[in-house]
């Protein structure tokens, strides 16, 4: 649903083509994927299921707040299978998908907008790996989160706080959206956090302003506003590789950006972590066993603590790593998914990719409410 097939079809569209569609009026409602006080995506309870080492515990149905302090932005990763380079704005169960699972959750402490847009294809990823020029695609697929932004702006914030989120090519225009629209705008004094997840956010080697953005620093503390939560995330015992696509910078003197949002100030921490485990899993990928005790009974599973991480930074690369806690004896499963696969095997180079958001969702959301919170009081 959310994965990045590196195997999608060749699509015969190309690049230069995109450059002459038509702008999408963000005014109509079919345009967006999620909208506040509708029944989409994110509108729809989630039951969810507590995972702990004695087996299932207690589970309910997380369901939207009626009373959000914040907006939560959110733009959508790679999922489209639409056959050219840019997909069309019909959305699919791949979009609606990723909304329900990355963002749907935060329908609990912020009003959720998502817009549809007119996104890099899975099918283009082997085509960029393979050094086609995909700027034309990528600046079309920018321009529809940039009008949408702007709509948002205009005619639905109503001067609340925000929050960005974005995950692997969602981060990629949040981040020049945040870069050339936000960051030197008035609305930056609104902005709670920006989390940008699952693609490289560079800063200067040692400082946690500079590289990506030149005013916007990374988040050090809960409650600190107007920063950045950023990460790729990897398996503690395989870091990125010198080939990795994610991870490390080539530019001497800078570093790839981490914070953990379970311990921003630093160290190793447990995880919140949430899971859709209602669908098959990535292609090539083995299947789960979550508990000793059978399938979960719900859709959504829940695992605090299974897993914890820590920020990584030497040299040029900076990442995520994620350690499994399963014990013997322990009823949870000992190994999370997440892996890129392909030909039946893990592409190092992209490491816990697919499961960058649902691995610490549950702190993410703790982040919000902590700098909705301070936001109040300032």
């Amino acid at each position: 649903m959310i994965a990045l097939a590196a195997a999608a079809a060749w699509a015969p569209a190309t690049a230069q083509a995109a450059e002459a569609a038509p702008a999408i009026d963000y005014a109509e409602e079919t345009s967006w994927l999620c909208l506040p006080g509708r029944q989409d995506a994110c509108g729809r309870p989630l039951p969810t299921t507590a995972l702990t080492p004695n087996g299932y515990g207690s589970n309910g149905a997380v369901r939207p707040a009626e009373n959000s302090p914040a907006d939560c932005f959110y733009v959508y990763p790679t999922v489209s299978r639409d056959p050219g380079l840019n997909s069309d704005m019909n959305a699919g169960p791949e979009e609606h998908g990723a909304a329900l699972v990355q963002l749907g959750r935060f329908a609990g402490v912020c009003r959720t907008f998502a817009p549809l847009y007119r996104s890099a294809t899975l099918a283009a990823i082997p085509r960029a790996m393979a050094g086609e020029d995909m700027t034309a695609v990528f600046n079309l697929a920018y321009a529809d989160v940039r009008a949408a932004w702007r709509h948002y702006l205009e005619h639905r914030n109503q001067g609340r706080p925000f929050v960005l989120i974005g995950h692997s090519q969602g981060t990629i225009h949040l981040t020049r959206l945040l870069a050339e629209e936000i960051e030197e705008s008035e609305a930056a004094g609104r902005m709670l956090s920006a989390m940008l997840i699952g693609y490289n956010v560079e800063v200067p080697q040692g400082r946690t302003v500079g590289g990506s953005f030149r005013r916007t620093p990374l988040c050090t503390e809960p409650g600190q506003t107007g920063c950045v939560v950023t990460y790729v995330s990897f398996r503690a015992d395989a870091p990125p590789p010198p080939a990795s696509d994610f991870g490390r910078t080539p530019r001497p003197g800078f570093t790839v950006a981490c914070t953990n949002p379970a311990a921003l100030g630093g160290g190793p921490a447990p995880l919140d972590s949430y899971w859709f485990t209602a669908e098959p899993p990535a292609p090539g990928a083995p299947t789960v066993d979550w508990s000793s005790l059978g399938p979960p009974p719900t859709p959504f599973l829940r695992t605090e603590g299974l897993a914890s991480a820590q920020c990584v930074n030497e040299g040029q690369v900076g990442y995520l790593a994620v350690s499994v806690n399963a014990n013997p004896g322990d009823a949870r499963t000992d190994r999370i998914p997440g892996d890129v696969y392909f030909q039946g095997r893990p592409l190092p180079g992209w490491g816990l990719h697919l499961a960058d958001v649902s691995l610490t969702q549950g702190d993410l959301m703790r982040l919000i409410e902590a700098q909705a919170q301070a936001y109040d009081r300032r």
